[in-house]
Formats: C-alpha cells, structure tokens, sequence
C-alpha cells in the first residue's frame, strides 16, 4: 500500500492509485516525467514564440534547428529533408537504433502551424497550468511531450535498447505539392516500422481521456458543368436547354440524397456559376459575372468528402461520378475532378490491440482506460499515410481547446500523463520481438 501511494504522488492522477504495476523502472520513468515537467514546458515557450506557419518555410526549419540538440542529447542521429520539389520548408527525421530484432516504432508529429507571420497570433501566454499560442498544443505541444517520454526512458535506462524512428513533418497544416513527393519519407518510414504513435493532441469527451484507433480521410473534389448561353427568355426550350447552373443544383442535390451512409460526411464548400465563372490558383474563390437574362453557360462547385476506410473511398468516389455522369438535363454537361488528400486510417484489429496494450499501462498507473473515440471526431492526420502498413494510435499529445484558432489553449499538465503513458508503453513495445 505504502509503495502505490507513493508511485500515486508521482501522478498527475485523480483516480486511485491502489492498482498500480509499475516496474522499478516505470515508477523511475513517472518521476522523470514530473521532474522535467517544467523544463518542457520551458521548451515549449521557446518553440511557440518561433513562428512556424506552413508557408514560412524558414520558420518552420528555425523551429527544427531548436529540437535538433534535443534529440541528438538522447542519442538520435538527426537529418533535415528539404522539400523544395514540394514547396515547403522540409521534415525532421530523427532515428535511435536500439536492440536488433525488437520493435520498430514510429513516432509522427509536426513542426508547422496555420498561424502565418501576418497572423496577430504569436505569443505564449501561461496561467498556472494552462497556456495560450499558436501551436501550443497543435502540434508543439505534442512534440514536447514526445521528449518528455523519451527522456524519460533515457533516464530510466529503457531508450538505449529502443528501436525509434521520428518523423516531423513541416506542413501538416497545408501540406506540398504534389503531396506523393511531400509524404515520400514518412510513408517508407511506415513501412519500416511495426508500430506507428501519434503524438497530436488527447481527445476527451465528458472530462475523459479518449483512444483514437481511426482517423478519416480528407478528400477534396471540383465540379464543372456547362450549359448553352442565351437569352433567358429561352430557357428551357429545346435550343437553350436548362443552362449550367440547374445542372450544378440537380448534381448537389443527388449527392445530397444518394450519398449517405455510416462514416461519410460531404460539403460543398464554394460555388458559383454565370456568364464566367473564373476559379483562381489558391482553389479559395471564384471570380463570377453574369446578368438575370443571361443563361449561364458555366458553374462550379467546390467541395471535400471524408470517410473511414479506403474502401469507402473508391466506392463513394464511384458513386459521385455515376450521378455526374448520369442524366443531364437538356443542353448541359458535366465533369469532377478529385484531389486526393490524406487517406483514411481505417479501425482495425491491430489498433485496437495496441490501445488494449494501452490501456494496460492506464491501469498500471491508476487511471482510467480510454473507450474508442467516434472516428467522426477527429480529423485527418499524417498517421494515415502510414496506416496501409503499420498498426497505429493517435492522440499522444496534451488536451487542449480552440485548436487553429486564436483561442487554442493547451492543458500543460495533460503533458504529464501523456509522457508517462508513452514512455512506459514504448519501453514494453521495446523488449518486444519486431514484425518486420
């Protein structure tokens, strides 16, 4: 009893502590994580006041010379990987070489932010335990908590033998074109790795700490249709036909009626339709003239669709262009464009033994397992790239609200659990015989 209650004062915890299991080394790793809470906090003071908006490519690599030294302090050998071809700044690649044989674990975060130099939005701002800035908890907050597990491994004695991988990528926020040239590195090191933790921010729901095994797609499409120009006292006759507008309207509203199922959402984002209808090279407005006795010979839609599986995304990408093939209306055509963004990281069995594996360190260390948080909650993120080959989880980072807005705040002491819980998980993963 009296050695649970002292592993439970070294806990950020409000659930008891009666059932904790920790090794001689956990219970090392736990205290090193509250030892260096405010040094990491520290850290993230520094890395927050550093711009790092995803067009401000020398930003975001200043933000990756900062962390350098601190994975180099861990024994990490550190590479930089510009990406000029993509137009952004570039990705931290940092990689410990651990026991041979044993589990190869990827570690996924990000150094840029959506707040640009000409953003309003650039200090850190602390009260107690909580703090406001941009990317304070998205994504540098989870980063910071990513070394704070592996210092505390490192202290423990538990890195030296571990087989990791980290990739940061610099424009998670706005990612490079084309995105196969931009994600060439973090997807092979998925296919190298037998383990993929993302360290992006905890979801909650009701206060409680949620496990995320699935993330959806982010899939974006254009839709074109054209029509005859005229007079608009002609529409309708079989030589003006119904003009493009009415053919937009009649494919957003069968999208609206026939596409839905389980796991899928769809927007139209932008539209627009007349006499021109001028999309400019952001994808962000159209430019549209036009006249009430015109018949509009053009129109455009914009929008996105997001699902949970790749298979739900080749059956609804072929559903949508059934309908915009199908049955136009006199006088008129069409055609869809897709870009295809972030994949789906689909729930499978292999995540969901992995938050098992989880929730086995939440027990040991007196907290509450973590239920599977509804995929339709979260948005994409750079793990999906890897989830084809690798079983994964999200959500490694501190809680936080108001994320991409001037308002995000970060639960700095969330940063506390989140490092106890991924440091003690990768050192079991660690003695672990590797799959690949």
């Amino acid at each position: 009893m009296i050695r649970a209650l002292v592993i439970g004062a070294l806990l950020l915890s409000g659930a008891p502590s009666a059932h904790a299991a920790l090794s001689p080394a956990e219970q090392k790793m736990a205290a090193s994580v509250e030892a260096g809470y405010e040094p990491a906090v520290g850290l993230l003071e520094k890395l927050v006041n550093q711009n790092s908006g995803s067009l401000n490519l020398a930003g975001v690599k200043a933000v990756a010379d900062m962390l350098r030294p601190e994975f180099e302090a861990l024994g990490f050998a550190v590479v930089w990987k510009p990406m000029d071809a993509a137009k952004r700044a570039g990705h931290f690649i940092a990689t410990h070489k651990g026991r041979a044989g044993t589990t190869k674990m990827l570690l996924i975060g990000h150094l840029d932010t959506v707040f640009e130099p000409d953003s309003p939005f650039q200090t850190f701002k602390r009260d107690g335990d909580m703090a406001s800035g941009p990317g304070a908890a998205d994504d540098k907050g989870g980063v910071v908590t990513m070394l704070l597990a592996l210092k505390a491994m490192q202290a423990a004695g538990t890195l030296k033998t571990a087989n990791i991988e980290v990739v940061l990528t610099g424009d998670e926020e706005d990612s490079g074109d084309p995105i196969s040239v931009a994600r060439a590195d973090l997807i092979q090191a998925g296919k190298r790795a037998d383990v993929a933790l993302d360290f992006e921010g905890l979801s909650q729901e009701d206060g409680k700490d949620m496990g995320s095994i699935a993330r959806r797609s982010s899939n974006s499409w254009t839709l074109t249709t054209t029509g005859k120009s005229g007079h608009s006292s002609g529409i309708f006759s079989q030589e003006a036909g119904d003009g493009a507008i009415y053919e937009l309207a009649r494919i957003i509203t069968t999208f609206r009626k026939d596409l839905p199922e389980p796991n899928l959402t769809f927007n139209v984002g932008l539209i627009g339709g007349g006499q021109s209808a001028d999309v400019d090279k952001d994808g962000v407005r159209i430019a549209v003239t036009g006249k009430t006795n015109i018949i509009p010979p053009v129109a455009v839609a914009k929008g996105d669709f997001r699902t949970l599986s790749e298979e739900q995304t080749s059956r609804v990408r072929a559903k949508m262009q059934a309908i915009v093939d199908g049955g136009h209306l006199p006088g008129t055509s069409a055609s869809i464009a897709f870009d295809m963004g972030y994949p789906s990281m689909a729930p499978t069995a292999g995540n969901r033994a992995l938050l098992a594996r989880l929730n086995g360190v939440n027990a040991d260390l007196g907290l509450a397992a973590m239920p599977e948080l509804d995929p339709l909650k979260r948005g994409a993120g750079d793990i999906s790239f890897v989830a084809a080959d690798v079983d994964g989880l999200v959500g490694f980072g501190p809680t936080s609200s108001g994320d991409h807005s001037p308002a995000e705040t970060v639960n700095l002491a969330s940063m506390k659990r989140q490092g106890q819980r991924a440091a003690i998980l990768m050192s079991r993963l660690a003695r672990e015989k590797g799959r690949k």
